[in-house]
């Protein structure tokens, strides 16, 4: 799962590493972003890839209602159903990557999650890097106007993140620089799935700041 990532980059970090200009700036950078805030977030999408935009988390299929996301949570979508579900399965030729510099997971301490530890995921050797992700261009019907929408794909967790979502077991499909291209130019899905994909992620426990306290994954550039 991915509910909440780190968006404090500047533009200038964000040209640079993706080689494309910001032509819209109007996005949320904050330490710590809320995916049920349904923020607005910058965005590259696959049929412009040197052009950073703005897109809304929380992706709205074509024939949805404005009040869509009180019924509906599409933040993610797995990649393992997302071609076969309603929400997802027009939209999942359109890529786009969101950049992040890491997103945040909680491990169950307990069996009943009353007592949790927080950890920020990132990739290791990146300051920034992407969740994969697919869009719609979604019109409101009462007010006319159209939005950039977005899930973020989530795949079976690595050992890593086994051990930090020890509960549904669940993890964001990672990008690293090499990757984007690969995802933007619409190769299939289930080669970046776990175990097809293993991203080198690391990982620091936000309450006592220990950097890869758990082993990293090691499978994959």
């Amino acid at each position: 799962m991915c509910y909440r990532f780190s968006t404090q980059f500047t533009a200038k970090q964000l040209e640079e590493y993706y080689n494309a200009y910001e032509l819209e700036h109007e996005y949320h950078l904050l330490d710590e972003l809320n995916g049920f805030n349904y923020p607005e977030t910058a965005m590259i999408m696959d049929k412009a890839p040197t052009e950073i935009v703005v897109g809304k988390w929380g992706l709205f299929p074509s024939w949805a209602k404005p009040d869509f996301q009180k019924k509906a949570n599409t933040l993610n979508a797995k990649i393992e159903t997302a071609e076969t579900l309603a929400s997802y399965k027009n939209s999942v030729s359109n890529r786009c990557i969101i950049p992040v510099q890491h997103f945040f997971e909680w491990q169950w301490q307990d069996s009943k999650g009353k007592v949790k530890k927080k950890f920020s995921i990132g990739l290791r050797d990146h300051e920034i890097f992407s969740l994969a992700g697919i869009y719609n261009l979604w019109t409101n019907p009462d007010t006319g106007k159209s939005y950039r929408t977005y899930s973020i794909l989530t795949t079976e967790a690595n050992d890593l993140m086994s051990e930090i979502h020890n509960t549904k077991k669940r993890m964001p499909v990672c990008l690293n620089r090499a990757m984007d291209k690969d995802w933007l130019e619409g190769r299939p899905l289930q080669e970046f799935a776990f175990p097809n994909y293993d991203p080198k992620l690391v990982a620091e426990d936000r309450d006592i700041g220990i950097a890869d306290l758990f082993f990293p994954s090691v499978n994959s550039d």
